[in-house]
């Protein structure tokens, strides 16, 4: 799905609150609770798009990860 951390980057970059969930739903990810980040939104305590910032943020480290993805274009040799 992902070829390194760029493409990781790059697809999360594209996604709204709504759409962000449906597809974190598909990748099983380690977050908080869909319905905890809304109870807090709608509570006020923390505004939709700071909550999003944090959520991909999270979704990104972890999908790096997860699939050891490298940067784009740096290939690391082995120093033996």
């Amino acid at each position: 799905m992902f070829k390194d951390m760029e493409d990781v980057e790059e697809w999360l970059a594209s996604l709204d609150y709504p759409a962000f969930w449906d597809a974190a739903e598909g990748l099983e990810l380690d977050l908080e609770p869909k319905e905890s980040c809304d109870a807090q939104i709608a509570r006020g305590s923390i505004d939709e798009a700071t909550v999003l910032h944090v959520l991909k943020g999270l979704a990104r480290l972890e999908l790096v990860e997860r699939f050891r993805l490298p940067a784009r274009g740096r290939t690391w040799r082995s120093l033996h």
